[in-house]
């Protein structure tokens, strides 16, 4: 497994993350010792960087990974995420950046990961009633105290980026990039590249559209995310799957899987770009770490955009409620 620079302090990790969403069960039911079998693959796989949040299942993401590192699982980068707040009877969500709510929830995660000090902090989603300058200072604090090692902020626009970079150093960005949604490609790309910010792009195999098990909506649970997303109900899914069967007779005739074929195209587009799928069982997850020895090539690329070129999904991103929180650009 290669590995790549994530943080100022020269912190580096494996190129290939996993992000840890789904152990709260938010694609489908887990459980900790499913959870802990795909931690230990990702040990024995080089596999070092995770990434968690404070509401992953209310927790639960957390308490899981920190239930591993107690059980002698060492040797992780961890990230994790704040600014989120949920109701637990109600599902209802906002933003907060106060600094007073990011200590307490930082320090919740800390509890739960059993750490003094987290990798890498998040301001998971923008409180628009908090100026980013005002949140650079509160993460700022957290880092002087020790409580953090890296500041990141997640769906943040490039303007948005640069207000926070003159304030003090920003180590990374999260936000959705594959190439089922570019973005990025509008700004946020060339903004980290040009500050030396590393660009982590979840959901890099488009919430499993682009992996090698073919989905069916039909069977996805009620709390499934992508049960109400535009892109997964009809008829955009259908048109959708007419692309991505173009997709997998590409990565057969290459010898390889989608899941490493697309993962392998975020790697190549930048040298601090680190994807983090997510993924329940330790066999996808060996599915994801090969795309560090696939070979890409300028044509390998070039046909990657005659199959899926830029904007060929169709169905929004996100439906109207799904969209409350990532900043919109260009």
């Amino acid at each position: 497994m290669k590995r790549r620079n994530l943080l100022h302090s020269g912190t580096t990790v494996s190129e290939i993350g996993l992000g840890c969403l789904s152990f709260a069960g938010f694609y489908g039911p887990s459980d900790e010792k499913e959870a802990h079998t795909t931690l230990a693959m990702a040990r024995d796989l080089g596999i070092d960087f995770l990434d968690t949040a404070n509401v992953y299942g209310m927790g639960v993401s957390e308490e899981i990974i920190g239930s591993f590192l107690r059980s002698g699982g060492t040797g992780f980068t961890i990230a994790t995420k704040a600014g989120i707040w949920r109701d637990r009877e109600h599902g209802n969500r906002g933003f907060n950046n106060k600094p007073d709510y990011l200590r307490r929830e930082l320090e919740g995660s800390l509890r739960r990961l059993g750490l003094e000090q987290v990798d890498l902090f998040y301001v998971h989603r923008r409180d628009r009633g908090i100026e980013i300058e005002d949140v650079m200072e509160t993460l700022l604090t957290f880092k002087a105290e020790g409580k953090i090692a890296g500041i990141g902020f997640s769906e943040i626009a490039p303007a948005s980026l640069r207000r926070a970079v003159a304030v003090g150093p920003v180590d990374a960005v999260q936000s959705e990039y594959s190439l089922w949604t570019r973005q990025p490609d509008l700004g946020l790309l060339t903004t980290c590249k040009s500050l030396g910010v590393t660009l982590v792009p979840y959901a890099p195999l488009g919430r499993g559209i682009l992996a090698d098990k073919r989905l069916d909506p039909a069977a996805f649970g009620d709390s499934d995310f992508r049960r109400g997303n535009p892109r997964f109900t009809e008829p955009a899914f259908s048109l959708n799957m007419q692309r991505i069967t173009e997709f997998r007779k590409l990565a057969e005739e290459l010898g390889t899987t989608t899941t490493a074929l697309a993962l392998a195209w975020c790697l190549a587009r930048g040298e601090r770009v680190i994807p983090i799928p997510g993924t329940r069982t330790a066999q996808h997850l060996a599915q994801c770490a090969a795309a560090s020895d696939f070979e890409m090539t300028g044509e390998i690329m070039a046909a990657l955009e005659t199959v899926l070129p830029v904007g060929w999904a169709h169905g929004d991103r996100y439906s109207a409620a799904q969209w409350n929180g990532p900043e919109g650009y260009c």
